[in-house]
């Protein structure tokens, strides 16, 4: 969810001139809406032929479409480089990450999630799915419960759900103002914790034969607040 940049008048190798031309994309996308910027542009801001941008990423819709993708998409390394620890600890470094990023990338991250411009695009629609997915699978590992298989469609969709308020609540601090950085980490935190210690193992609690796709014994039902697969 981050772009490196370079300056655009050194000699690059071809991955590091691809990732220039995409750092330029993300800051105009991020100032100005789809139709307002032109493959010229682009080109113009990162120094290079408008033709390398053709080469590296086809047409200006695609271009955009990979704008989108690496602004809301969670990168392997974020997931790597969370501490060892407890659930609690993970969970509030998680939360920190999320809202430094957000936050360094205000304006790209506010136009890509909200596809300034290009209204229900199909395609923009399917970038955007595929990152929920990704950031579920993300949540997941973060929080241990990557590799529990009872009742994964309704952990899946909890988390899915989380990362719809993740980005609202980002966005009620980024762009309307009405909660500060403090009072959004404390509502994350508080409520992923609560999904992961509560929410969860009453849901597979209530539900016969738990057991047997998590890693509790089999017909032993969850204590208050505990995590079926601690």
């Amino acid at each position: 969810m981050s772009v490196d940049t370079e300056s655009p008048r050194r000699r690059l190798e071809p991955d590091a001139r691809r990732g220039q031309i995409l750092a330029c994309a993300v800051r105009l996308f991020g100032v100005r809406p789809y139709a307002d910027v032109s493959t010229t542009d682009i080109a113009r801001e990162a120094g290079v032929a408008r033709g390398l941008i053709n080469h590296y990423f086809g047409t200006k819709k695609q271009l955009y479409l990979e704008v989108i993708r690496v602004m809301v998409t969670v990168p392997e390394v974020a997931v790597e480089r969370l501490p060892a620890g407890d659930l609690r600890t993970r969970v509030d470094a998680s939360v920190t990450w999320f809202l430094d990023v957000v936050s360094r990338h205000r304006t790209s991250w506010l136009a890509a999630v909200t596809a300034g411009g290009m209204g229900h695009d199909a395609d923009v629609a399917q970038v955007l799915t595929g990152a929920e997915e990704v950031a579920a699978d993300s949540v997941l590992v973060a929080v241990g419960l990557a590799d529990v298989t009872a009742y994964r469609a309704e952990l899946r969709g909890m988390i899915r759900a989380y990362g719809g308020l993740a980005t609202s609540t980002a966005r009620e601090w980024l762009q309307r103002g009405t909660l500060d950085r403090g009072q959004v980490h404390l509502l994350l935190t508080a409520t992923l914790l609560t999904i992961v210690e509560q929410v969860f193992p009453a849901i597979v609690g209530n539900r016969p034969g738990w057991a047997a796709g998590c890693c509790g014994a089999p017909g032993r039902r969850p204590a208050p607040g505990s995590n079926p697969v601690a």
